[in-house]
């Protein structure tokens, strides 16, 4: 058997860049060693972990997988006991998103965004969900406002993340007491990649009671938080959206 580590451990799937490198570093400033998921972001991922590395070294584990390969996620977190052998934290953070608007959809474009936003995060929970429990840990799922209050032209998008919602809920009661379960949902926190017009920027953002965007490190602090500091908290889905989720 792999010699319990001495640090806790997070998985976060999606780390390579974006939001996912962020809650990476700031857990790792908060002291967890890193199982860093990529798909195709391979260059990213292994600059993120050199850098952290520099910081401690043997602190990090980069694991390559498509999330909607589901034989891959059993095999990821027997990577990861195999080099730890625990595991403290999954934070469910890839997502695919894009436009599908009725009358267009595909069930290809179905498949995708439902891979990542709900299905893969269910079964790689359910993979990790031993090592967890002897944890005592936590599973943090990023969800999005729009679960709740949908973007006109994604259904499908706004579909998969409310499934996630859902999950989120229910694993919190079927996992209880050993495993907490929650999500957080950010509001503007980054744009797409593949940008938005400024108008549609500045509309959202005047509907917003901050008025201003936040940034990674606002849902990245959040997840250190539910991680961390919030031991009495399971089943809750933080809203970090400035507000926004408050206004018709």
């Amino acid at each position: 058997m792999t010699p319990r580590h001495d640090r806790p451990v997070a998985l976060i799937t999606g780390a390579g860049r974006r939001v996912g490198a962020v809650i990476a570093r700031t857990l790792h400033a908060a002291g967890y060693d890193l199982a860093l998921h990529y798909r195709h972001s391979a260059e990213d991922a292994r600059a993120l972990a050199f850098d952290l590395e520099r910081q401690r070294t043997d602190s990090t584990l980069l694991l390559q997988a498509e999330l909607a390969d589901l034989p891959a996620l059993p095999e990821l977190i027997g990577q990861l006991l195999g080099q730890y052998g625990r595991l403290d934290a999954l934070i469910n953070n890839a997502s695919a998103f894009f436009p599908t608007p009725p009358g267009t959809a595909t069930a290809q474009q179905w498949d995708a965004l439902f891979a990542s936003n709900a299905q893969a995060p269910f079964f790689l929970s359910q993979a990790a969900i031993p090592a967890l429990r002897e944890a005592r840990g936590s599973i943090v799922n990023l969800v999005d406002i729009y679960a709740e209050r949908p973007l006109a032209g994604h259904p499908l998008y706004c579909m998969a993340k409310a499934a996630l919602a859902a999950m989120t809920r229910s694993l919190a009661l079927d996992l209880a007491p050993e495993i907490r379960v929650n999500g957080v949902a950010p509001g503007a926190v980054l744009w797409p990649a593949d940008g938005k017009p400024y108008d549609d920027q500045h509309a959202m953002l005047a509907r917003t009671p901050l008025r201003r965007a936040g940034a990674p490190e606002d849902v990245a602090n959040t997840v250190l938080w539910l991680l961390r500091d919030a031991p009495f908290v399971t089943g809750q889905i933080i809203r970090v959206d400035g507000g926004r989720s408050l206004s018709v």
